[in-house]
């Protein structure tokens, strides 16, 4: 019989599910020397996210073949080293979206009425009805940064209050959202137009400090910011002028960087509502938290793909080995198309050409997949998730075969379609196992991608490159290599920048005020 060794405290329906299954161990409180002891005696484990299953933790594990998180995040989990052993991960993302939408909601309506700080006002004796005039959400627009299963639950909400709706999601189809009910629109748009913005994306390191002192004077006067998704998101030092000036009137957060915010400033401040990171904190979360990753771990444990996978399966070597460069180049030329379109896409369409045309593009297919969602989804986006989080979201995607590849063996070609019918294509190809960007819509180059990299668009004119190598150079960021393509002399063009660190938001807005300049991307992959 399968041994299932349970560290933290989940929901007892949960407990109640593997118990037909397997024998239940649940021990609390383990320190790390402990769970290595003794986890060599067991096939799965259920923690929450105090357990650190860590890269020596998973070794101990000779007879681990399931790790279930009773959550959303795996933050507490080293999910490469779990796939590397063959270990399946799975969590529980679907059952908190509810909870965190009606805490979004509460707090929504404690920012327009001033709730906390009417009630600490009667406690100490006080009668100040004119102090706490409020406002109407009705009519209001909510911004909502994200539309992933939390996103959508909180548009639903707010629609019963009334309200309008703004969206940024870089992959939202119209058809998806006109069934929610909300308007797609850029991020600088959203921010500009509502007097709430809402926040729920993932934190990642395109999303770590997304909103920054730059983005958020671009909030209208006088609006107000909800963060019930993750700490780091938010400059909390900016948050703070912002909210002092009054740029910003009001914030709360139920997440900050650092928890808890000891000493944090925020606390201070009276236009600021604070919660202990409540979002997935009830009864009924908890118990469908429980009873999901139960489901992930029975269902690994019987051989069977769980719902709710976290890490790509095995995939047979003599497969992979062909067509892993490709997959990899799948997902970086998503990712890329996703930060240098500002336009939302309604569909993609992706061409494998010359002998790739005779592979099966899954591998490929599930990785694009996942370079498309995995910057903005609230969840963490894996080769085998993928697909049911675009059948979700409404994703669009085509696919095409063709055994010409102009100049090369093997092509792999991504085009971004917006709602307006504008094409955007990016294409690569391997060589030697290793990536090549070779085009970008309408310029052709031969670019080995690196981590951070800077784009420009602009007019092709003497000294301009040397402009922007010098701005580099002042603010001490290595440039490894450049590329260059342009469509005549002097016309447009486009310069590509390898770098050994990204562009800080600063140093890019100070290349964008340059002459010709017409457009910069600092891009991380």
């Amino acid at each position: 019989m399968d041994r299932i060794l349970v560290t933290e405290q989940i929901g007892e329906s949960g407990l109640q599910q593997l118990r037909k299954v397997a024998e239940v161990d649940l021990q609390l409180g383990l320190t790390p020397a402990q769970l290595k002891e003794i986890l060599p005696g067991y096939d799965a484990l259920v923690v929450r996210s105090q357990t650190k299953v860590t890269a020596d933790v998973l070794a101990a594990g000779t007879r681990l073949r399931v790790v279930g998180r009773a959550g959303t995040g795996v933050d507490n989990i080293d999910v490469d080293a779990a796939t590397r052993q063959g270990i399946l991960v799975v969590n529980a993302p679907a059952s908190n979206s509810v909870a965190v939408a009606e805490l979004t909601i509460g707090l929504l309506l404690a920012l327009a009425r001033h709730i906390p700080q009417a009630h600490a006002s009667v406690r100490e004796g006080r009668w100040e009805r004119g102090k706490f005039m409020g406002w109407e959400v009705r009519g209001k627009t909510l911004g909502l940064v994200g539309m992933g299963r939390i996103g959508t639950e909180v548009a639903r909400r707010a629609r019963a209050l009334e309200m309008e709706l703004l969206a940024y999601d870089p992959f939202i189809s119209p058809d998806r959202a006109a069934q929610l009910g909300v308007q797609p629109a850029a991020l600088d748009e959203l921010l500009a137009q509502s007097d709430i913005v809402s926040i729920h994306v993932p934190l990642t390191e395109t999303t770590r400090n997304l909103f920054d002192a730059e983005r958020m004077r671009l909030m209208k006067q006088g609006s107000y910011l909800i963060n019930c998704s993750r700490g780091g998101i938010i400059d909390e030092a900016a948050l703070l002028e912002l909210l002092k000036t009054g740029h910003i009137a009001g914030a709360a957060l139920d997440v900050f960087a650092n928890e808890p915010p000891d000493n944090s400033p925020l606390l201070d401040l009276p236009n600021v509502i604070t919660t202990p990171h409540l979002g997935a904190s009830t009864v009924e979360a908890q118990a469908l938290t429980a009873a999901d990753v139960a489901e992930g771990v029975i269902a690994a444990l019987a051989g069977r793909t769980p719902h709710y996978a976290v890490n790509t399966p095995f995939v047979p070597p003599e497969e992979w080995s062909a067509l892993a460069p490709y997959a990899s180049l799948g997902r970086l030329l998503a990712r890329l198309a996703l930060q240098l379109i500002d336009t939302p896409a309604s569909a993609y369409e992706i061409e494998y050409a010359g002998e790739l045309a005779g592979r099966t593009p899954v591998p490929i297919r599930l990785l694009i997949l996942q370079g498309i969602l995995e910057g903005s989804s609230d969840v963490r986006v894996t080769p085998v998730n993928a697909p049911i989080l675009a059948r979700e979201r409404g994703l669009q995607l085509i696919e095409r075969s063709n055994p010409e590849a102009e100049h090369y063996a093997s092509l792999l070609r991504l085009t971004l379609i917006t709602a307006e019918g504008e094409r955007h294509t990016f294409s690569g190809t391997a060589l030697r196992d290793e990536p090549h960007i070779v085009q970008v819509d309408n310029y052709w180059i031969d670019l080995v991608p690196s981590q951070a990299m800077l784009f420009t668009f602009h007019r092709d004119r003497p000294g301009l490159i040397g402009r922007v190598g010098t701005i580099l150079g002042a603010a001490d960021i290595n440039i490894s290599s450049m590329h260059v393509g342009r469509l005549a002399p002097r016309a447009e063009a486009m310069m590509v920048l390898t770098l050994d660190e990204p562009v800080p938001s600063s140093v890019l807005h100070e290349i964008l005020s340059q002459a010709d300049i017409e457009r910069a991307y600092s891009v991380v992959l």
